[in-house]
C-alpha cells in the first residue's frame, strides 16, 4: 500500500473549501494587534494570544532589534554546545525568580518545553496521568516518554484519585495539567489537584501557557494564584502569548531542570533561541514586571465583554480568563458564523474537531489588555447580529 495514500484520500478540508467556509491560514498584512488589515480588510483582533498587547510595544521591539544588531540572526546551535548566549542565562536567572522556582531551561517553542519536560523526567516504567482536555502537545510529551499515560476526565477530581490509586507504589507518577484550558478557558482545580498528588506520593506539572501573564500576583500564573507555587513541582510556559516572542520554559528544582537540560532531546538537539526571541521575552517580562495592572486591566476588560455578550442573549461560561468561548455544537454553524463575523470585520477562531470533542464545537474569542471598551461594543454588537441572525 501507498504511504500516502491517506494523504491522497483526505477529503474534509477540500469538502469546507468547497462550501467557501475553510477558515485557516487567513494572511495578515499587519501587526498583531487589537485592529488589524487581514486579505485587505479591517478586522477587530478577538483571536490573538497577545493577552498583554505587547507585540507593538515600541520599548519591546527596540530590544529585539538591539539584539539582532549586538548578537546577529541566529545563533546555529543547540544550548548544549554554541548555543547559549548571556541573554539566554539573564531571562532564565529572571524568570525563575518571578515564578518563584530554582531554575528554568528555555525551549526554541512552548510546545517544545511540554515536549522535553515530560520526555525527560516521566521514564520507563513511571506513569503520567493527564487531564482529558489538556493541551496536545502534553499528549505529544507523553506519547515522546517510555512512561504509561492514563487519562482523567476534566477537572474530576475523583476521577483523578482513582487513577492515582491504580499506580504501583513502586513507579514514579507525575499529573500533569493546564493551568487554564485553552479552548474553554476553564481553570484547573489546583488545590484539590495537588492535595490528591501529595497523597499518592505523585508530582505535579502545570502547563501555564494561558496563566501565565493573566493570573496570580502580577501575572506570576494559576500556581500562584491559588498559593501553590511549591507544590506544583513543575511549570511550563510559552512565549507566543502574554511575552509577545517565540519560545518555551519549564520552571522547577536546580536539579529537575539540570537533568531536564542533560536528558531532554527537543532541548539537547534542538537550535536554541535566537537573539531577538529571547530579548524580546526578557523585555516583556521586564515590562510586566514593571506594570503589575496590566492582568488587572485585562481581567476588567474581559468582565466587561462577558457582561455585553450576557446582555445580548449569548452565553458564555464564567470566570476571569481572557478566553471567551461561545458554543456553537456542530462545525457547519461553527464556520458559517465565523466566516460571516470575519465579513463584517471581527476575527475570531472556529474551533472544530479535532481541536475539541464532537458536539462541542465553539467560537473562541480572546481579548488583549490593549483593546477598549469602544471596540469591544462594536465587536460584540456584530456578533449579536450574526448570532440572533442564526437563531443562536
Amino acid at each position: 500500500m501507498d504511504l500516502f495514500e491517506k494523504c491522497y484520500q483526505y477529503k474534509l478540508a477540500d469538502e469546507y473549501r468547497a462550501q467557501d467556509l475553510f477558515p485557516y491560514f487567513r494572511e495578515l498584512q499587519s501587526r498583531q494587534d487589537t485592529e488589524v488589515i487581514m486579505e485587505g480588510k479591517r478586522r477587530i483582533m478577538l483571536g490573538s494570544n497577545n493577552y498583554l498587547g505587547l507585540t507593538v510595544n515600541p520599548e519591546i521591539i527596540a530590544a529585539g532589534i538591539k539584539a539582532m544588531q549586538e548578537y546577529g540572526t541566529g545563533c546555529s546551535g543547540s544550548r548544549l554546545l554554541n548555543g547559549t548566549l548571556v541573554l539566554h542565562r539573564e531571562f532564565e536567572a529572571k524568570l525563575s525568580a518571578f515564578l518563584g522556582k530554582d531554575d528554568t531551561a528555555t525551549f526554541p517553542a512552548g510546545f517544545q518545553a511540554n515536549l522535553g519536560a515530560i520526555s525527560a523526567v516521566v521514564g520507563r516504567g513511571d506513569y503520567v496521568i493527564c487531564d482529558r482536555e489538556n493541551h496536545a502537545s502534553i499528549y505529544d510529551g507523553c506519547k515522546l516518554s517510555y512512561g504509561k499515560m492514563l487519562r482523567f476526565r476534566h477537572n474530576d477530581m475523583a476521577d483523578l484519585e482513582k487513577k492515582l490509586q491504580s499506580i504501583p507504589e513502586s513507579a514514579g507518577c507525575l499529573v500533569v495539567t493546564d493551568g487554564v484550558f485553552s479552548m474553554s478557558g476553564d481553570i484547573a482545580n489546583l488545590p484539590e489537584l495537588c492535595a490528591l498528588a501529595h497523597k499518592y506520593g505523585a508530582r505535579v506539572m502545570v502547563d501555564d501557557a494561558h496563566g501565565f501573564g493573566i493570573l496570580g500576583e502580577g501575572g506570576r500564573g494559576t500556581a500562584n494564584r491559588f498559593g501553590l507555587v511549591d507544590q506544583v513541582d513543575i511549570i511550563t510556559g510559552t512565549f507566543s502569548k502574554s511575552l509577545a516572542s517565540l519560545g518555551g520554559f519549564a520552571a522547577a528544582d536546580a536539579k529537575v531542570v539540570d537533568y531536564i537540560r542533560c536528558n531532554s532531546r527537543p532541548y539537547m538537539f534542538a537550535a536554541s533561541i535566537p537573539p531577538a526571541s529571547i530579548a524580546v521575552a526578557t523585555a516583556a517580562l521586564d515590562y510586566l514586571r514593571a506594570h503589575p495592572e496590566l492582568p488587572l486591566h485585562l481581567r476588567d476588560l474581559t468582565l466587561y465583554m462577558r457582561e455585553k455578550l450576557k446582555e445580548n442573549g449569548i452565553k458564555t461560561i464564567d470566570n476571569e480568563v481572557p478566553i471567551i468561548p461561545i458554543y456553537t455544537y456542530d462545525p457547519i454553524p461553527t464556520l458559517t458564523m465565523q466566516k460571516q463575523l470575519y465579513e463584517r470585520g471581527v476575527y475570531v477562531n472556529a474551533t472544530i474537531p479535532p481541536a475539541c470533542a464532537p458536539g462541542e464545537c465553539l467560537l473562541r474569542c480572546s481579548l488583549m489588555a490593549t483593546l477598549t471598551r469602544e471596540l469591544i461594543d462594536e465587536a460584540v454588537g456584530i456578533i449579536a447580529d450574526v448570532f440572533h441572525e442564526n437563531g443562536l
